[in-house]
């Protein structure tokens, strides 16, 4: 029988005999060294910005404009896809810039960005002022606790009005400084370039009032932006590094994923050999694609880390099996008294594992009384034999986002009656399902008689059978 320490001490000293409570050591305990900074260590170091917004706002072209680089083209319908991540050298220091999604649908990879981040630029356009993805970018902002910065963007345009949009984002609890707020807002035009320096200049400036600083001699710490799998360079990770300075060899673990960076790239592209605070960088080596959002720590004991991530990944797995178990007698009585479900399930396959997250949070939140939408499996990756037979068996529709059926699949696919679709924009996919649900849910049967015929006389033919002759 077990007793607690203070019973044990007690009984030890009847008998004469000390007692020491043994400290259980947790892998963690050995690997992470999550202590205090000390203040005499930290230096400066550069603010991590994130650009927010509406749709179409403009939150791409004003990127550009700040990295005097160019992404627009490259996206399918113009939505940046997948979160990027550069440094900029601004009259001689650096910023780092997380660009995110602004579509809805990426939520969850924008509520990661914020995660790591000192400063979000409000991207809002002139023209049309306060929208619904702009209330929510507020509240995430805010709800992370990180400064905000408006850029009012589309000046150029003629006819629109800033104070408008001022007057917008007040009832929205941010109120310019020029009306005795304390949020700066800086009319801009990624167009034509105006306002942009002015822009730079209240960035660094916020970023002095912040103080922000890290120990670069530390063990380094920081958060995965992206990952996604290379078929040609195997799980490929962006990291942002938030403290100490990650080198090319180390050992890093990120939840159940342990690897040793083979090389690491900077956001110009460039081979670098370490990298420090703030800095974003893309790594390879990783024994399997991290989850975005995830935070990596470097480590020296390789061992202990293997033996971590390994006692993580059976927890997981504990974790999965023990959530398919949970269907009992008394709950199926109970869902059958609610009247039957009809679901419509679907096994998810992306490029990059934001983009599951958000697709399947869009999806499944088309449900309606009648018709749930049920993302069965979502995961990274073409789409493979074992998504076709999961499908099979689940009576699921398989959906890709920018990726392609591999092999011999598209075969197989057909050959068991599985439906595969390939999008390559969010809308598109989400349209198409409300489509299909709307023909899901129960029909009504309107007859329309499309003709008559009488039948006069009927022929048989050997080799074709019955004929009939019609009037």
């Amino acid at each position: 029988q077990e007793i607690d320490f203070d019973t044990a001490t007690l009984i030890a000293d009847e008998f004469g005999i000390t007692t020491e409570k043994i400290e259980e050591v947790t892998e963690e305990d050995i690997l992470f060294d999550d202590s205090e900074d000390v203040e005499e260590n930290l230096v400066p170091r550069a603010p991590v910005v994130v650009v927010m917004g509406h749709v179409d706002h403009g939150k791409t072209s004003l990127l550009d404009r700040l990295r005097k680089t160019d992404v627009v083209d490259d996206e399918a319908g113009g939505i940046t896809q997948h979160i990027g991540a550069s440094m900029v050298n601004y009259n001689g220091r650096q910023i780092t810039f997380l660009d995110t999604p602004g579509h809805e649908a990426f939520t969850t990879m924008r509520a990661r960005g914020a995660d790591a981040t000192d400063i979000a630029i409000l991207v809002v356009a002139a023209d049309d002022g306060v929208m619904p993805q702009t209330i929510e970018a507020i509240n995430h902002a805010k709800a992370a606790e990180i400064e905000i910065i408006v850029a009012i963007n589309k000046i150029d345009k003629p006819g629109t009005n800033p104070e408008r949009v001022m007057q917008q984002l007040s009832a929205q609890g941010l109120v310019p400084e020029e009306w005795g707020g304390d949020t700066i807002m800086v009319p801009v035009s990624a167009k034509t370039g105006e306002g942009i320096d002015e822009l730079m200049e209240m960035l660094l400036l916020t970023a002095d009032v912040l103080e922000l600083k890290a120990d670069p001699d530390r063990q380094a710490k920081g958060v995965v932006l992206e990952a996604r799998l290379d078929r040609s360079r195997g799980p490929v990770a962006t990291l942002l590094v938030q403290r100490g300075t990650l080198r090319q060899g180390d050992t890093v673990v990120t939840s159940t994923v342990v690897g040793n960076i083979r090389a690491m790239t900077s956001s110009r592209g460039e081979d670098i050999e370490e990298a420090g605070p703030s800095t974003p960088v893309e790594i390879l080596g990783l024994s399997d694609v991290p989850e975005a959002g995830e935070v990596f720590y470097q480590v020296d004991d390789e061992k202990t880390a293997r033996q971590l991530a390994e006692r993580r990944r059976e927890e997981q797995r504990e974790q999965e099996i023990g959530a398919g178990a949970r269907m009992s007698l008394e709950a199926l009585h109970q869902k059958m008294q609610s009247g039957e479900v009809e679901e419509l399930k679907i096994v998810l396959k992306a490029d990059v594992v934001g983009s599951v997250e958000a697709m399947r949070q869009s999806l499944e939140k088309l449900s309606t009384d009648e018709v749930r939408v049920d993302v069965i499996h979502g995961g990274v990756g073409g789409i493979t034999e074992s998504d076709i037979r999961l499908a099979e068996v689940a009576d699921a529709i398989v959906i890709g986002f920018n990726v392609r059926p591999t092999g011999n699949v598209e075969e197989i696919a057909e050959s068991v009656g599985v439906d595969i679709r390939l999008y390559r924009v969010i809308y598109e996919a989400i349209e198409d399902i409300q489509k299909a649900m709307a023909g899901l849910l129960e029909p009504e049967l309107v007859e329309k008689v499309q003709g008559r015929v009488e039948i006069r006389e009927i022929f048989h033919a050997s080799s074709v059978g019955t004929i009939g002759g019609g009037y």
